[in-house]
């Protein structure tokens, strides 16, 4: 069970694994591990590639996709799920969306959350880390992640 007075040590545990130099992805979904019944590492490797947006890609954010892939794993349709366990990820994972974007402009696109810079390229990377993007805007982007998703896994919500 999640429990939600961990809330603050998750945030922190999420900045800290972040700041260490893993991605938002990774952030995210590790703070969960133990509470889903995955192990840290495989949730590094697993949210490995969905950082900066996939790849580098800045499609959907990082902290995103990490919080979207606890949810999976709580409410998400196994091998042994129902249709409805599926319609339940995704409503879950529609409310976490929503809220999200409550916390930012709008959007859930890392290049729009980075003002339009492209990180793939060296001058994208140079003004980003110039404008200290990611301590001031990803970082963000993970701690409001790891709040939202917490609620949402921390409590069975009526979403329908």
């Amino acid at each position: 069970m999640i429990k939600k007075e961990n809330l603050d040590n998750k945030q922190k545990e999420g900045i800290a694994t972040f700041y260490n130099g893993y991605n938002c992805a990774q952030s995210v979904l590790s703070v969960f591990a133990e509470d889903l019944g995955i192990s840290k590492d495989a949730c590094l490797k697993l949210a490995n590639p969905f950082g900066s947006g996939i790849a580098y890609m800045q499609e959907t954010c990082g902290a995103v996709s990490g919080a979207l892939m606890a949810i999976g794993l709580k409410y998400g349709r196994g091998k042994d799920g129902t249709i409805e366990d599926k319609e339940r990820a995704y409503d879950m994972s529609r409310h976490f969306i929503e809220e999200f974007k409550k916390t930012t402009c709008g959007t859930i696109c890392c290049r729009e959350l980075m003002d339009g810079l492209d990180m793939s390229t060296p001058e994208g990377m140079a003004k980003i880390k110039d404008l200290d993007l990611f301590r001031l805007r990803c970082s963000k982007h993970v701690q409001n992640s790891i709040e939202i998703a917490n609620k949402i896994l921390s409590y069975e919500l009526n979403l329908k």
